[in-house]
């Protein structure tokens, strides 16, 4: 045991230690007060923390005061008291003392309640310490939280405004993303200004808050000494860290912006490739000076704006040559159509590099007929808006030349099959007489059109259609059904492309029906109506372009037939003729114009020996009453051969050559019309109306 005990470590004299040597070693004091007598017992530890020499402390705690601030005394008391009151066994708390150099510094408490039996608080013991280091480490960690959380919001900020830029397409959409409560305003900036690099020019595109423009400012020179031009000029950024310096250095500017207490500014080039398209300023009214933190941030934002800034002028440059493009293939003009009131509109998709192949046109037609037609060819490019092209002067050609509706469709769906293109193209002719109101419809692969009442109700016209054009010439079914449909006064035909009325996700039948919904609520007259309706498609977007035809058949002063009559007449058939003859004396006279009968007779006589002698075929007469601002007779002739008739002086002894002189003599008015594979010859006379 003894060997045992002999290897056993030797143990230190004073083991374990006391109490007050493992206080002082920890920079601790302790305290003891008897809440009975009222003294407040402090070791010499306690006594170095509060700063106080034994002679200057007569034991009781109303003598620390002169260590101890009323404010803190004051929460101290409170403290304790609390703490005695609900039965606490324990309390602690950090509070200042003032050194006797007159500094502060911190400390910290911890005390022990000790009751009697009955729970009555009899004395109190615990232990002061200098926690000034302690609070200085927190003060430190806390300032560095507060410049993480500073720099997370920067950083934030930053991703915010990227990602709003992002979908900026406009150099206006950039304008609003910077300025909107979640972009740059969150780095505390009172005002923004923006210019764009024109021609060693800087033009001025954003200022705010309002009230804070500059005269002389909307367009400066890069060389004048603005920080704009400055930071252009240098390609450097400018940051101006007091109201003092923005004064020295820019002392034109300065007068100007004195009421919105600039105390601190940020200027920035806008660098793309190198190269400068503009300038930011960012002012500010609460902060002097950047850390480098703020720098970093700010630049930036700097490049990332001056890309979004890049891609929206592309952006906008592009949209504007789709559109020119776009309108330059499209008629320059409608032509007024007597009898109808027309309004035509064209908005190009969202996506400014995507030229859309929609079209419309308004073709005159000769006897009070106008054709109108809608379509769109496949794609969304400049081969498409150059297919348009072509395809429409084709359409409007054949119509011209007085092919019948399907005729017109079937020759155009050839054409564009011949063509060097794999496009096809939907479409929608109708041709309408204004007189009578018959409107014949053609539709190949487009979607069908309205017709608004007087009344403001609206209804689809199920048109019959054949495969759209290009494709129905390769798959050998050129057959297009013709739909007769009646426009009578004040009703109106409503023609579309497809980007009026679909919508991503919904069916093309509850996209008519909102259509006719809309067309139903809005403004009678069409120039209105057509607006309201491209404002609904603007308002929507989308990604593809629209086309829109209206034509509203006034029915007043439009030309109305008040008889009609036809008759065919074959070659070597004198009987026909004869009764050919018979019927326009016989009409002419029923219809009131006896004291012209006779000019018309042999007006009408010419023209059918004509055609009966110089073509191959037969020849068609219709005569007919148009009324309108003056009542006319009009004699039609129609044959098969698309030679023009010419006038020719005849000689002393010759006896043909005289026929359309005699017509030029006697008619008011005369004149050919292509009519499909043939043309046709009329005459007009004026007649007085019929008592």
């Amino acid at each position: 045991m003894a060997d045992r005990g002999a290897s056993a470590l030797s143990l230190p004299d004073d083991w374990p230690a006391h109490p007050d040597p493992i206080l002082a070693l920890n920079r601790m004091g302790s305290f003891d007060w008897d809440l009975d007598s009222g003294l407040f017992h402090m070791d010499a530890q306690a006594h170095e923390i509060f700063d106080l020499r034994p002679e200057e402390y007569d034991g009781y705690p109303q003598t620390l005061a002169v260590r101890v601030p009323a404010a803190e005394a004051h929460r101290l008391d409170t403290l304790v008291a609390q703490a005695m009151k609900d039965g606490s066994e324990n309390y602690g708390t950090y509070f200042r003392i003032r050194c006797r150099d007159g500094t502060l510094r911190w400390t910290h408490t911890q005390g022990y309640i000790r009751r009697d039996g009955t729970g009555r608080p009899r004395r109190i013991v615990g232990i002061l310490r200098d926690a000034t280091q302690e609070i200085d480490d927190i003060e430190s960690r806390r300032e560095q939280v507060v410049q993480d959380e500073a720099q997370r919001r920067q950083t934030n900020v930053v991703q915010l405004t990227t990602a709003a830029l992002a979908h900026a397409r406009t150099v206006q959409d950039v304008i609003d993303v910077l300025k909107d409560t979640h972009g740059l305003t969150h780095l505390g900036a009172t005002s923004l200004v923006m210019g764009l690099v024109e021609a060693g020019r800087i033009r001025l595109i954003a200022e705010g808050p309002a009230g804070s423009f500059v005269p002389g400012t909307l367009v400066t020179r890069i060389d004048e000494p603005y920080p704009m031009s400055e930071a252009v000029r240098t390609l450097t950024p400018r940051f101006i860290e007091s109201p003092e310096e923005f004064a020295d250095r820019y002392p034109i500017l300065w007068p100007h912006i004195t009421g919105l207490h600039i105390t601190a500014a940020a200027y920035l080039p806008l660098i793309v490739e190198a190269r400068p398209i503009g300038a930011m300023g960012l002012l500010y009214s609460d902060r002097r000076g950047f850390s480098p933190e703020d720098r970093n941030v700010i630049i930036a934002l700097g490049s990332s704006i001056a890309q979004s800034l890049q891609r929206a002028m592309f952006f906008e440059q592009e949209k504007d040559l789709a559109s020119g493009l776009q309108q330059a293939m499209l008629p320059r003009t409608i032509p007024s159509v007597p009898g109808a009131d027309v309004a035509v509109r064209y908005r190009s998709a969202s996506f400014g590099r995507d030229i859309g192949g929609d079209w419309y046109d308004v073709i005159p037609l000769p006897g009070g007929r106008v054709g109108a037609v809608i379509g769109d060819v496949q794609g969304h490019d400049t081969h498409a808006a150059s297919v348009m092209g072509q395809l429409r002067i084709v359409l409007k050609a054949y119509a011209a030349e007085g092919h019948t509706p399907a005729t017109v469709m079937a020759r155009a769906s050839v054409f564009l099959h011949e063509l060097d293109t794999d496009r096809f193209a939907t479409c929608l002719y109708a041709e309408t007489d204004l007189s009578t109101g018959v409107v014949q419809v053609v539709r190949a692969g487009h979607i069908d059109p309205l017709i608004r009442r007087p009344d403001g109700s609206c209804r689809r016209v199920c048109v019959e259609g054949g495969l759209p054009l290009g494709l129905s010439a390769e798959f050998g079914g050129l057959e297009y059904p013709v739909t007769t449909v009646e426009l009578d006064p004040g009703h109106t035909l409503l023609l579309c492309t497809d980007g009026l009325v679909e919508q991503p996700g919904a069916d093309l039948d509850d996209g008519m029906l909102n259509l006719a919904g809309l067309i139903a609520a809005g403004p009678e007259d069409v120039r209105d109506l057509a607006d309201r309706l491209i404002d609904v498609a603007d308002a929507r977007g989308g990604d593809d372009d629209v086309a829109l035809l209206l034509l509203r058949r006034r029915g007043i002063d439009a030309p109305r037939s008040g008889g009609r009559l036809q008759q065919h007449v074959a070659p070597g058939d004198p009987e026909a003729l004869t009764g050919a003859r018979h019927m326009i004396r016989a009409a002419v006279r029923a219809w009131g114009a006896r004291d012209r009968a006779d000019e018309i007779e042999l007006v009408a006589d010419e023209l059918i020996t004509n055609a009966l002698l110089h073509t191959e075929g037969s020849a068609i007469v219709t005569l007919r009453v148009l009324t309108g601002s003056a009542r006319r007779l009009r004699v039609d002739v129609e044959d098969t051969s698309s030679a023009l008739p010419r006038r020719r002086d005849a000689g002393e002894s010759g006896v043909s050559g005289r026929g359309l002189l005699l017509v030029d003599l006697l008619a008011d008015a005369w004149g050919v019309e292509a009519r499909g594979g043939g043309k046709c010859v009329w005459s007009e006379f004026v007649v007085p109306e019929k008592d």
